[in-house]
């Protein structure tokens, strides 16, 4: 399993047009096949900042949606209200701790 962090940081007259557009496209992510899991995070200390946290069953399900019009109609939209570069991090649990 693949767990994908992004951290997102808006112009905070975007926040809510972002906000939006989660909204409305959460769906089609968590249905893309592959997609075990999506949350959208707020900062505690930045409310300019948001992290999405995805998981994946494998990298090439994270590649596909990556390549997916999907993907490609919610970035090109989100990519036009950020104030940053964002940030990602790719990660494979080595062990599970209960």
């Amino acid at each position: 399993m693949i767990q994908r962090i992004v951290r997102l940081e808006f112009r905070p007259e975007y926040i809510t047009e972002f906000s939006q557009l989660f909204s409305e496209s959460k769906e089609l992510i968590r249905a893309m096949p592959g997609c075990l899991y999506l949350e959208l995070l707020e900062d505690l200390d930045n409310k300019s900042v948001r992290y999405t946290i995805s998981h994946w069953e494998s990298p090439e399900h994270l590649e596909n949606y990556r390549n997916s019009e999907v993907f490609k109609n919610i970035w090109t939209k989100t990519k036009t209200l950020f104030a940053a570069k964002p940030i990602v991090y790719s990660l494979v649990s080595e062990m599970v701790i209960s």
